[in-house]
């Protein structure tokens, strides 16, 4: 049955694989340091009662023929002498500790125990023969060199109960890659690397497959287990042997003569640990055997398809349910590495400008917010961006830049997976996630997965995106209104507070006369108040009126006329006259009607210009009433005998744009009849604008009052002229 990778190294993890026994951790410190002698050595083993009671044993056994035996340790251990004594709790504590990992003692462990004691030997002799300052290291790798196949058994009993016995070649290692996606060599590796030793051995155990052309130039240490390994389990490969033999500098005799002096150290040892070797050589070692799938390739793949379809769709809705920007960051990185198996993983954006990849704030990784990657510089972190396809970044598969680098030190790992997070045409970034090397080609197995989970967690962000950029649009659509509505109250202003102006020096004149003033107060009054509702109206939304009212259009012309009257902003010269005969009822807001008057004679006082002051004449005149589409309007017109518009300025004369007003010296003539066509529109009138040579008209349309049936009793009267 085949496992992924990741499925056999889970199972390893639990498997209550047992941790090396503290003496031989204190035994290889002690020779690695070279400062064991005999005193250290009794030290450490009077620690360990059960070690203690093995070298007595050993001690005052026959195989040294003590006539007397030996009354305490420390006359033991010289009678056994260091280098006994060291092999002695090597091996005993190897042999005691995997002799108790799960399912050993369902197997037949005698061939293996053979093999294993068979190379110790071998390369202690041959670490002595090539003066390797470690001899006692060697034997300990040769008696390792296999433990990575107890460490299978353990961990899928049922799955490599066969091949445990099988020869220990290439085949074996290739059955075991295909079936367990891990071979023994890298298990044996694995469990040794876990107990944190400052030495060669697991790379020694790693590396014992390999050619020597491969190993040329290695560490001692790994050479010489490569030779144990041969000459125990290949002697009779001549091409393989004299291989090895020239690895380590060691001629045929010589190896024969390490071959011929394992077999008699080997069944002492065994003795002396209390192993029983007897027909472990008559033990089948049959040739590796892979099992066919059980289910068929195809079928497996669309299961895992369908699978990945699901995982992707439940992935999509939940990073659609995020809350902002960190919070689908946090969810996209921890979906990640829990669907990828991924170590730790961070997110790296598109900048706005499209030039570089900048760092995402990530929990417990706060430099990556002060990271980026130039996507002009390539690397494979940039064409993964750039070409929109998942990146598997390994210091053995490529050369890598100072970004990866970089990467591989802020993620704590020696592998990167980069999935770029690609919405439509556009690459938004990548999600990138730190693995171990192993797991690398598991990862490139799952591509497809991967560029699934990428494009949904970059829809998922690309809505964010644009939800905070329509929400930007709105809040500078509300504040260009805001700016607009104040330059429109600050034109409107300007018109009472022009009126105020006159007014006040006109009171002033008054008063030093000694003139009754009350109706300049009043006018004042009203233009106070009139600057206070146009202000207030920035502040706060007007009210809907609860239904249409009358408006007495000939009063509020009255009011104007008042106003320009004795303000002075009227030159001598021009002439301001009213007729507004007949029915002038009209529906809406009189100071609406009246800031639309103002504004007209305004303009049309401004528009006269100095050559037309003299004989200027501006009328405000009632034209009847005009239906329209099956509405009634009230016309109005403000009339002028100015010099008229240009094509241009007429064309555009109601955009709420500055013009270059002719004949106004401040140039807001276009502000102001933009302000004039609002208010029209607002109280559901029209506003159209004649001019010529002889002069300019606006026509005015206001919806007449309809109330009641009847129209407003007025009197029929002309204004007088100012």
């Amino acid at each position: 049955m085949l496992l992924s990778d990741q499925d056999i190294r889970n199972r390893l993890l639990i498997a209550r694989l047992p941790a090396m026994p503290q003496i031989l951790v204190k035994l290889i410190e002690h020779l690695q340091a070279d400062d064991l002698g005999m005193p250290e050595l009794a030290g450490l083993i009077a620690k360990d009662a059960g070690m203690t009671g093995k070298l007595l044993a050993v001690a005052n056994s026959s195989a040294y023929h003590r006539s007397t035996r030996s009354a305490n340790l420390e006359q033991s251990l010289v009678a056994l002498g260091t280098d006994m004594i060291k092999t002695l709790v090597i091996s005993d504590s190897v042999f005691q500790t995997f002799n108790s990992f799960p399912h050993a003692g369902s197997i037949d462990l005698r061939a293996f125990w053979k093999n294993s004691l068979t190379a110790a030997v071998i390369a202690r002799d041959a670490a002595r023969m090539l003066d390797y300052v470690h001899p006692e290291e060697a034997y300990l790798a040769g008696l390792l060199h296999n433990v990575g196949r107890l460490a299978l058994l353990a961990a899928a009993p049922k799955e490599y109960a066969f091949n445990f016995t099988a020869i220990d070649d290439e085949d074996l290692c290739a059955v075991e890659q295909r079936t367990l996606q891990i071979t023994h060599t890298e298990a044996g590796a694995w469990l040794i690397e876990r107990w944190q030793l400052d030495s060669f051995l697991a790379d020694a155990v790693l590396y014992h497959h390999e050619p020597g052309d491969r190993l040329e130039g290695s560490h001692p240490l790994i050479r010489i287990v490569r030779l144990a390994h041969v000459l125990t389990s290949h002697a009779g490969d001549e091409a393989m042997v004299l291989d090895a033999c020239a690895l380590c500098g060691i001629d045929a005799p010589r190896a024969a003569q390490l071959m011929a002096g394992a077999a008699r150290q080997v069944e002492q040892a065994a003795a002396h640990l209390g192993i029983d070797l007897a027909g472990a050589d008559d033990m089948p070692r049959p040739p590796a055997y892979a099992p066919p799938p059980p289910v068929d390739p195809v079928q497996q793949r669309l299961n895992e398809e369908v699978r990945n379809m699901v995982l992707v769709s439940e992935v999509g809705q939940t990073l659609a349910r995020q809350q902002g920007e960190s919070g689908l960051l946090d969810a996209m990185t921890r979906t990640a590495r829990i669907l990828f198996d991924f170590e730790s993983a961070v997110v790296l954006l598109e900048n706005p400008t499209g030039h570089l990849l900048a760092g995402a704030p990530a929990p417990g990784v706060a430099r990556i917010a002060d990271f980026s990657v130039s996507l002009a510089k390539g690397g494979p972190v940039a064409r993964s961006a750039l070409e929109r396809r998942p990146a598997f970044v390994g210091r053995e598969r490529q050369p890598l830049g100072l970004a990866e680098e970089q990467l591989l030190r802020i993620l704590g790992t020696d592998s990167l997976v980069v999935v770029p997070l690609v919405a439509g045409a556009r690459c938004l970034g990548v999600l990138i996630g730190g693995v171990p090397a192993w797991q690398l080609p598991h990862c490139q197995r799952r591509e497809r997965f991967m560029q699934a989970f990428g494009a949904q967690a970059a829809g998922a962000l690309e809505n964010l995106l644009s939800e905070r950029g329509h929400a930007r649009r709105q809040l500078a659509n509300v504040a260009e209104e805001f700016r607009d509505a104040s330059r429109r109250v600050v034109h409107e202003v300007n018109n009472p507070l022009a009126i105020i102006k006159n007014y006040l020096s006109i009171l002033d004149g008054k008063l030093a006369r000694q003139e009754p003033v009350g109706g300049e107060l009043s006018i004042l009054n009203e233009e106070i108040d009139r600057v206070g509702q146009l202000i207030g109206s920035l502040a706060e939304p007007q009210a809907q009126d609860a239904g249409p009212r009358p408006v007495d259009a000939t009063r509020v012309v009255d009011d104007v006329l008042r106003l320009f009257r004795t303000s002075g902003f009227v030159p001598g010269g021009v002439q301001i006259v009213a007729r507004m005969d007949g029915d002038s009822a009209i529906e809406g807001d009189p100071d609406v009607l009246k800031q639309i008057l103002v504004n007209l004679v305004k303009n049309a006082v401004e528009a006269l210009g100095p050559q037309h002051k003299e004989g200027g004449r501006i009328e405000i005149v009632n034209r009847g009433h005009v239906n329209r589409e099956r509405h009634l309007y009230l016309e109005l017109g403000v009339n002028d005998n100015g010099p008229g518009l240009s094509r241009e300025v007429l064309a555009n004369l109601f955009m709420p744009v500055k013009s270059s007003k002719e004949g106004a010296a401040d140039g807001k003539r276009g502000l102001g009849l933009s302000i004039v066509h609002g208010l029209v529109k607002k109280m559901g009138g029209h506003i159209a604008c004649r001019s010529a040579s002889s002069g300019t008209s606006f026509e005015i349309l206001l919806p007449a009052y309809t109330g009641a049936g009847t129209a407003l009793a007025l009197p029929a009267r002309a204004l007088g002229s100012v």
